[in-house]
């Protein structure tokens, strides 16, 4: 991992700088489509960081639909088309990122157009609302599932007076 200039000293968190790094190599192309990108193990070597702060990298590169997970796989870069050289960070990067977008646009001219495109979401906006109904059903589903563990434990016969034998 670079180094911070010294006169304008970076206090984001090592995860995100990771992830920066690792953005910036898909962006240029370094991994392509559906290649495997480096496991957990090699990215805490190259960054000298912990393990739990190299899955949080990838965390960010996945919430921001730049590559998904396979559970004991591992991860891959996103092939759907267009997100590689067309890829915009989403907002909070951009204001919270020490670099400007690529192209210098931000996200101030997405839908200034007026054209009938502009109204349709974009392919981020839709990973995005998927991705958090993908949650609030996981939620639901563990809500489901401490019910059913209560109703079990409650219609189990109970366990005292000890069975005579």
């Amino acid at each position: 991992m670079t180094p911070a200039s010294p006169a304008k000293p970076d206090r984001r968190p090592p995860y995100q700088h990771a992830a920066d790094e690792l953005r910036r190599e898909i962006k240029a192309g370094r991994y392509k489509p559906g290649e495997q990108l480096p496991s957990y193990r090699e990215l805490q070597e190259r960054f000298g960081v912990a393990n739990m702060t190299a899955r949080s990298a990838l965390g960010v590169l996945r919430d921001e639909g730049l590559i998904y997970t396979i559970q004991g796989r591992g991860s891959f870069v996103t092939d759907i088309e267009g997100v590689g050289a067309d890829y915009t960070p989403p907002a909070w990067y951009l204001k919270n990122s020490a670099e400007p977008a690529a192209d210098g646009a931000g996200l101030s001219d997405v839908g200034e157009s007026g054209s009938p495109e502009a109204a349709e979401p974009s392919l981020a906006e839709m990973l995005t609302a998927l991705r958090d109904e993908i949650r609030a059903l996981s939620a639901d589903h563990q809500e489901l599932r401490r019910e059913v563990k209560e109703l079990k434990r409650t219609q189990q016969p109970p366990s005292w007076p000890p069975a005579q034998s």
